[in-house]
């Protein structure tokens, strides 16, 4: 099922990157990139969007199992639906499942995208985000 295939190679993807992170940059160091706009700082975030919630790993864990196993049903519901709503899912189901690994695997999630203007970030929440921004604008698309 395509759905799956996509949030594979996101899971890759954004382990990959995060693999590439941990071997070439320090804790809370920080590369410039564009100076002043774009860094590569690696953060251990124990938290959630915005370190909210720091140091809660189990609670955490929990509530994305609940919440990815939601979204695999939900994923079964949809095979009909259309390739944006897939895409979407498609994203949520990939990123979250990476962070996810993360907090298995190192009790945080790594993040390493620095813009400076807003909290440091990894590829999976980015994919997350613009799962969550799709879904959310095809569903309001349809219901205009």
């Amino acid at each position: 099922m395509l759905i799956y295939a996509v949030s594979l190679a996101i899971v890759v993807l954004d382990r990959f990157t995060k693999f590439l992170a941990l071997k070439f940059l320090s804790s809370h160091s920080s590369v410039p990139v564009v100076t002043n706009i774009f860094h590569l700082t690696l953060v251990k975030n124990s938290g959630i969007a915005f370190g909210f919630f720091q140091d809660r790993t189990p609670v955490l864990i929990i509530i994305v199992i609940l919440c990815l196993v939601g979204l695999i049903f939900l994923s079964f519901r949809m095979r009909t639906a259309g390739w944006v709503e897939r895409m979407s899912l498609a994203f949520i189901l990939g990123g979250a499942t990476s962070n996810l690994m993360d907090r298995f695997l190192f009790g945080y999630v790594i993040d390493f995208l620095d813009f400076r203007i807003w909290p440091v970030f990894n590829l999976a929440d980015s994919f997350i985000t613009v799962g969550v921004f799709l879904f959310l604008l095809s569903t309001l698309r349809k219901r205009l």
